[in-house]
């Protein structure tokens, strides 16, 4: 296995809320990560993010590994939920807000 997708496992085994978008959630790329890191910053929590821009192996293998082909990819908790629609969506449905708390309560109480 590579050593990039090693690096993937380990920042979404170590990050419950983890979003890999283009840019960063205050200086966004692209309007798709623009959106998606407007909804999980809407929902309260901290959450960790990669700049896909600044990582271009991560940028290669991660849609391989996630077997999702298109960016922003937010994982809670070691799963995928989705990209940009899903997460606007289940944002607006009321769906995002909960499952964020929930994992950086759960997180909390790890630490």
């Amino acid at each position: 296995m590579s050593d990039t997708i090693e690096r993937i496992k380990q920042q979404i085994s170590e990050n419950p809320i983890l979003l890999y978008m283009k840019g960063s959630p205050k200086l966004p790329q692209c309007g798709f990560s623009s959106q998606a890191s407007q909804a999980v910053m809407a929902c309260g929590e901290r959450f960790a993010f990669v700049d896909i821009l600044q990582n271009p192996d991560i940028r290669a293998e991660l849609p391989k590994y996630a077997n999702w082909p298109t960016f922003p990819q937010l994982w809670i908790n070691g799963e995928l939920i989705g990209g940009c629609d899903i997460i606007v969506e289940m944002y607006q449905k009321g769906e995002l807000k909960p499952l964020i708390e929930e994992a950086a309560k759960a997180a909390a109480q790890d630490s």
